[in-house]
């Protein structure tokens, strides 16, 4: 069993003792917890939350909302919606807040709460460290009975969704729809099941196959969209001969295709291809974080913007875009941020911002993939030996290689002309986590392995 309190966010899996997995009193410890952040805010009472179509959705569900409640907030709650959904109606609702629940990527025994602030972004650092050390206190006061919240349904808010969707001056419907794509769809048996197919069908996309579309939670497949948990959709993409396969976590943030030959067109490839076709069409600055692939940063300076690198972590995203008013961002697991609709990874808008660019590109979608460079991430990690002191290793590592571009914002970035490689620390485990990426697979690895080499070599020194 598991529980993880951090900064954004509550996750943990379902059953077990509280304090060690997210039980019943763990919910209603940290939902009173968000709700004591929101008091501080303002006058506000109106919360928003939604849910993924996890197992455990509709318990968590009963007490967030009885709890919100208890402590004299109005609950408006969509019920099973999306991620993205869930953040917009923040906003459009004029909302104090809201409350995601979703473990996003993980497996069926894990939930969360996802918290938002009023603009319907992820808390900051401080703001989520107040709500942990306010949990801590175990202090809280509930309303009266005269004084209690409320609780209503809105289940209209995907169909709102994809309205604004729809007016983005850079989709085009019509296109899309005289191309009369045959598409296959994997939701893993979530909210993307309900969201997806009325997209493209709002889209005019009528030859539309689901598979694992029963919105039941119990994931037909690791719910992560990687490479090993696709090969169902790859397969269906090539027997239907369908133009694409679109793939989508359980909250549907996070997005990725298949190609029409069934080959992966590569999740950290679909942010590039939707900056490439927004680009084309508006100028301006890229970012994504400094564990993404360099092809974003090739395909903005080819249209004349430029790419900045940010912290891990959908939080460090935005504020970098925010900072440097980028026009498009995210991250290279498929996450697609457009700041027309709002801060935050939104697969619906990417799929639809996708089409348009394959309609009009008049390519396969295997043909586009083949216009961006194509580049190897090779993904590795190191465990630490006890009591490590991680900070002198950076510094002996960053002092071996000072001859090189280094980027210290997050971990350890170092750049080798085309190539580079990534370190840093997990919060959770005692590891350090090593990216590097290359045109050639061989080289991405070898950069990896030397510079495991390196952190072994320092750690014995140490010892």
């Amino acid at each position: 069993m598991a529980l993880i309190k951090s900064i954004s966010g509550i996750r943990g899996t379902i059953g077990g003792k509280p304090g060690s997995s997210l039980t019943p009193i763990d919910v209603v410890k940290f939902t009173t917890a968000y709700g004591g952040w929101i008091a501080q805010q303002g006058d506000n009472k109106k919360i928003i939350i939604g849910r993924d179509g996890r197992i455990s959705g509709e318990i968590v569900r009963n007490l967030v909302a009885s709890t919100l409640q208890s402590l004299g907030f109005d609950v408006t709650d969509l019920g099973l919606s999306t991620t993205p959904t869930v953040e917009m109606a923040v906003k459009m609702e004029g909302a104090a807040g809201g409350i995601i629940l979703t473990a996003s990527h993980n497996p069926k025994e894990w939930n969360a709460l996802k918290l938002l602030n009023k603009d319907g972004e992820f808390l900051d650092a401080a703001e989520g460290q107040w709500i942990l050390d306010f949990a801590d206190k175990n202090d809280a006061t509930y309303a009266e009975v005269t004084k209690l919240g409320s609780v209503k349904n809105d289940d209209t808010y995907i169909d709102k969704h994809i309205k604004v969707i729809l007016e983005h001056p850079l989709v085009d419907g019509a296109a899309i729809q005289a191309k009369s794509f045959r598409i296959v769809v994997d939701p893993v048996n979530s909210t993307g099941a309900i969201a997806v197919p009325a997209l493209l069908k709002a889209l005019g996309v009528e030859d539309i196959v689901v598979i694992n579309e029963e919105v039941n939670g119990k994931f037909a497949h690791n719910p992560e969209p990687l490479p090993e948990n696709l090969t169902g959709l790859c397969h269906e993409v090539e027997k239907k001969k369908a133009a694409m396969g679109i793939a989508v976590d359980p909250d549907v943030d996070r997005l990725c295709f298949v190609c029409d030959d069934g080959s992966l067109f590569g999740e950290e490839y679909t942010l590039v291809a939707i900056a490439d076709y927004i680009l084309s069409n508006k100028k301006g600055n890229t970012v994504s974080n400094l564990s993404s692939t360099r092809a974003l940063r090739d395909v903005t300076e080819k249209h004349g913007g430029t790419y900045y690198p940010s912290a891990v972590g959908e939080v460090n995203v935005v504020k970098k875009m925010k900072e440097v008013n980028a026009v498009i961002g995210g991250e290279g697991n498929g996450g697609v941020i457009v700041p027309e609709l709002h801060y935050g990874r939104d697969a619906l808008i990417g799929i639809a911002l996708f089409l348009t660019h394959l309609a009009k590109s008049g390519k396969s979608v295997k043909a586009l993939r083949n216009t961006y460079p194509n580049y190897i991430i090779s993904k590795n990690k190191i465990e630490l030996d006890e009591g490590v002191d991680v900070k002198k290793i950076f510094a002996q590592i960053k002092d071996k290689y000072k001859k090189q571009p280094i980027n210290t914002e997050d971990g350890l970035r170092i750049d080798f002309d085309n190539d580079w490689v990534h370190l840093r620390t997990s919060n959770t485990e005692p590891i350090i986590r090593i990216y590097a990426e290359s045109s050639s697979e061989t080289t991405a690895n070898n950069i990896a392995k030397r510079i495991m080499a390196d952190i072994k070599e320092m750690m014995q020194a140490v010892s």
